[in-house]
């Protein structure tokens, strides 16, 4: 059974910093993709970034250069580290990832940013 545990969102100001965790379970970690959305209120889920079993990466452009994805094998662990927040960060962020042609998603962890 797959199972991706999201944590680490909250309340930041803008231009401050938060840290997402994803754990995952049921799957063998390192040969999988795993990726980052979210979604914000009335507007549809989108891609924020991805990092593949060989640590490439791929980053939306609203979020080059402030966010940075990673990953640690050992402890079957995805990391979001987000930098320079801004209010339109504000979002249900998802930890994502896909066996057998089947996506699985967390239940997701709410980062808000506003004064």
């Amino acid at each position: 059974q797959v199972r991706l545990v999201e944590s680490g969102g909250g309340l930041v100001q803008p231009g401050g910093s938060l840290r997402l965790s994803c754990a995952a379970s049921g799957i063998n970690f390192r040969l999988h993709t795993m990726g980052w959305y979210r979604q914000a209120p009335g507007k549809q889920r989108e891609l924020v970034a991805s990092i593949t079993s060989d640590h490439s990466t791929t980053y939306a452009d609203s979020v080059r250069g402030r966010f940075t994805i990673s990953r640690d094998n050992v402890w079957n662990r995805v990391y979001l580290q987000m930098n320079s927040l801004k209010p339109e960060d504000t979002a249900v962020y998802y930890c994502t990832t896909t066996r057998q042609s089947v996506d699985f998603w967390g239940q997701g962890t709410r980062v808000t940013v506003s004064p």
